[in-house]
């Protein structure tokens, strides 16, 4: 495979927001990032200033596109929003908190730990139906920028599902995959096939992250 054109997407989750830190689901309510989040941000900025970003897209939410905007200034690069990379509709959970959740709708936060292939949330979606838009959107994103390296910033569960679809994995092994806040992700498009270089790195975050064990949210 030598000499042939690779196109590097650097899938990276958005900073963290208080709806991270306080456990609570936020799907498509547009939470901005906080202090953290912030900072999160400009060092995910410091990590890619060497890898000639020639591309920037993000979900339309704000604590994506702020996520994006310190790359952005240093890339001179205009922020793309796509919809299909938009975070999961959790429909009646979102804005509620684990414990609210786990309380109000025991059944079905037992089955979303156990199967989360065959949960769909009420009012909300199943993930099989955001893997298809956002692997869909990706793979547009990977159609029309050729040989370049592109930033794409979504959120965690889109960011999950990527990874199982480029892995081979069904959306049963989500729990597997683990996607922190401000983390980078590497992959290589080449011969019409997807490669994991990277997954869930956070070294960049040293000093900004507490060393407390963050929970998968």
């Amino acid at each position: 495979m030598v000499g042939d054109l690779v196109t590097r997407v650097y899938l990276v989750r958005h900073g963290q927001t208080e709806w991270n830190k306080n456990l609570t689901f936020r799907g498509r309510i547009d939470i901005p990032l906080n202090e953290r989040g912030h900072r999160e941000a400009e060092a995910i900025a410091e990590a890619l200033k060497d890898k000639s970003i020639g591309a920037i897209y993000t979900s339309p939410l704000r604590r994506s596109t702020d996520t994006a905007r310190p790359a952005a200034r240093f890339f001179n690069l205009e922020i793309v929003p796509v919809q299909g990379l938009i975070d999961i509709s959790y429909g009646d959970w979102e804005g509620l908190t684990f414990s609210e959740v786990r309380e109000r709708y025991k059944d079905q936060y037992t089955k979303w730990e156990k199967r989360p292939d065959l949960v769909r949330f009420p009012k909300g979606e199943t993930l099989d139906e955001v893997r298809e838009r956002s692997f869909c959107a990706m793979r547009a994103i990977v159609g029309e920028n050729p040989g370049k390296s592109i930033l794409i910033i979504p959120h965690r569960v889109i960011n999950k599902v990527l990874l199982c679809a480029i892995l081979g994995l069904s959306n049963s092994h989500f729990w597997e995959i683990r996607q922190d806040t401000g983390c980078v992700n590497l992959i290589e498009y080449y011969h019409e096939g997807f490669v994991l270089s990277m997954m869930n790195d956070i070294c960049h975050l040293r000093g900004i992250a507490d060393e407390t064990v963050q929970p998968d949210f």
